[in-house]
């Protein structure tokens, strides 16, 4: 088969199982789990490579699947990646009644699209004509949520990192990439006449860090607070600290600073003596993020120190500033007019805040946006009318994208993975940006 001949069997695969794909979409939707806990929603997957009869590890990150699909020589290494994980919005009509999680994010559709990948490398005989083996990844808990939780984890051992992309960094999951693609459900079906169907990405975004900030005072009864140190009062203060240090941010810089109080007290007729905190430190760049964490951290330990209570600020490394390969961007563009026709994409998207950007770092990626979805992401109006668009021409996008980079001798993958210069080595960013 040549090239084009490839991209069409893949898709004629992918289209094949459209009601299985569309179904595996819509039941992960409607059971969201959360980072680290997406037991059932690998359950899910891994019956879909259990009738395929493709070989995977799993347990990989607690919960996440790696599968290794070979080609017919190994000239280079392709990664697709899908996440698993929802976020918290209890308001949602398909979130979870106890745990308020929902998919409102396109996690769901990512993880489907991944396995309409699986299945057409395995149905449409294309891995026989390709020079490079393909590695499918279903990764843990992309949403930097449940902090506590996740720190917990870390001391018992399960993780040494908060987000699935860092652990399987860490755990050398890339060790043997080189390169990785992925999508990410965007929202193109709100108002009528968006022609604008999927981007090849964007480098523009946000990286971040994270705080648990632990204030500790003196409990004592609520009628008699001169006997006690209100941790709240202190957290408040720490919290006008970070308010009035807003203005000094400067607009460049796109810094944004957005704590949550997670533990406000035990009883309201007891002076607060444990108050808990969570917060983000976001800009569009690593240094000016670094300096507005010292600033946060001064206005914490301030509130702590107005009241003579104890803060605790515990650091966490969260995702890095968005970065791209321009290669491997152009030959996703491609394939995305080749799926979508040159009228209904564009190269250039938004970017965001993800863990993908770390990766970004070590070897080349290209996150790029498929659309689907409408309303509001990450709240309660948000959903998929055109599941087509967010699974199986996501699948096709990712397929064809993968038979352009590894066709004949695997020479785009081989020109862009010469080519490519990382901005960080594997331990350079394990050591610097996650302090192990």
């Amino acid at each position: 088969m040549n090239v084009q001949e490839m991209k069409q069997a893949a898709c004629a695969v992918i289209d094949r199982h459209a009601e299985e794909l569309l179904a595996l979409n819509q039941s992960i939707f409607e059971e969201p789990e959360l980072g680290y806990k997406e037991f059932k929603t690998a359950g899910k997957i891994k019956a879909h490579l259990d009738k395929l009869g493709l070989a995977y590890r799993d347990g990989v990150a607690i919960t996440g699947i790696v599968t290794p699909v070979e080609g017919r020589s190994h000239k280079a290494r392709l990664a697709i990646m899908g996440e698993l994980d929802a976020v918290v919005v209890p308001g949602h009509e398909h979130a979870d009644p106890v745990t308020g999680a929902a998919h409102c994010c396109g996690h769901n559709s990512q993880a489907a699209s991944v396995v309409g990948v699986a299945y057409a490398l395995r149905e449409s005989g294309i891995m026989d004509e390709l020079d490079g083996d393909i590695v499918l990844m279903h990764v843990p808990s992309e949403e930097f949520v449940e902090l506590a939780y996740r720190k917990s984890l870390i001391d018992e051992g399960k993780i040494a990192l908060l987000g699935g992309k860092q652990e399987f960094i860490r755990l050398g999951e890339f060790d043997n990439i080189d390169m990785m693609i992925m999508q990410h459900t965007a929202a193109t079906e709100d108002g009528e006449g968006n022609p604008i169907k999927a981007n090849a990405g964007g480098g523009s975004g946000m990286g971040f860090v994270g705080k648990m900030i632990r204030y500790i005072g003196k409990a004592s009864h609520a009628a008699m607070p001169h006997q006690g140190i209100n941790a709240l009062k202190a957290a408040q203060l720490g919290l006008a600290g970070i308010d009035a240090n807003r203005e000094t941010f400067q607009d460049k810089d796109t810094i944004r600073v957005h704590p949550i109080i997670t533990k406000g007290g035990d009883l309201v007729n007891v002076v607060p003596d444990d108050v808990r905190l969570e917060t983000y430190v976001r800009g569009n760049n690593t240094k000016a993020i670094l300096e507005a964490s010292a600033k946060v951290d001064r206005a914490l330990q301030a509130g702590a120190y107005a009241l003579g209570a104890q803060c605790e600020i515990t650091q966490l490394p969260g995702y890095m500033c968005p970065t791209e390969c321009d290669p491997l961007k152009d030959v996703v563009y491609e394939n995305l007019q080749y799926v979508f026709g040159p009228d209904h994409c564009v190269r250039d998207g938004m970017g965001g805040s993800t863990d993908a950007s770390d990766v970004a770092h070590i070897l080349p990626t290209v996150h790029m946006g498929i659309g689907g979805a409408a309303g509001t992401f990450h709240g309660d109006s948000y959903c998929v009318p055109r599941p087509d668009i967010a699974v199986l021409d996501a699948a096709k996008a990712l397929v064809c994208t993968a038979i352009d980079l590894l066709a004949n001798g695997a020479e785009k993958a081989l020109d862009i993975k010469t080519s490519f210069k990382p901005l960080m080595t594997k331990e350079e960013y394990l050591k610097t940006w996650c302090n192990l």
